[in-house]
C-alpha cells in the first residue's frame, strides 16, 4: 500500500490549540502516547520505505541507507508490536522473511502528509534565511 502524498500548498495561518484544564491533560496524554509509539529517527522513514510493498530485511536496510542491522531489527519489532508492520515467514529453502505495512498503518497517512508539508515549509524557511545572510 503506497503512501500517497498530497500536493503541498502554501502554509495557511493556523490558530494554536486552545488548552483548558480538561482538554489539555487529554491532549497531552494523546500526544505522549503517539510520540511513545512513533518516536525515533527511523519509524517514519521505515514506514515510507515499506509503503512500496513487502520487502526483505536487507532491501529495507539498503533503502534507508545508514541504519545498522541491530537498530533496524529493533525498529521493525516495535512497529510490529504496535501493529503497523507485519512480519511474514515463508517456509522455503532458504527461509524468506518479508515485512509489510498493515491496514492499520494507513491511519498514519494524514500524519505523514502533514509532516511532509511542514518539513518542506521548514526547509524553505531555513534556506530563505540562509540566503539573507
Amino acid at each position: 500500500m503506497p503512501v500517497i502524498f498530497e500536493k503541498v500548498s502554501p502554509p495557511a495561518e493556523t490558530k494554536p490549540v486552545a488548552c483548558n484544564p480538561e482538554n489539555c491533560a487529554e491532549s497531552l496524554r494523546a500526544v505522549k502516547d503517539a510520540l511513545y509509539v512513533l518516536s525515533g529517527k527511523w519509524k517514519f522513514p521505515l514506514i515510507i520505505a515499506l509503503s512500496e510493498g513487502p520487502q526483505r530485511f536487507k532491501d529495507i536496510q539498503r533503502a534507508l541507507g545508514d541504519i545498522t542491522p541491530k537498530i533496524l531489527a529493533k525498529e521493525l519489532k516495535e512497529l510490529e508490536m504496535n501493529e503497523f508492520v507485519e512480519r511474514k515467514v515463508v517456509s522455503t529453502r532458504p527461509v524468506v522473511v518479508t515485512y509489510e505495512l498493515t491496514t492499520y498503518s494507513r491511519t498514519l497517512d494524514s500524519v505523514l502528509n502533514e509532516l511532509k508539508k511542514w518539513g518542506q515549509q521548514h526547509r524553505g524557511r531555513i534556506v530563505a534565511g540562509m540566503r539573507k545572510k
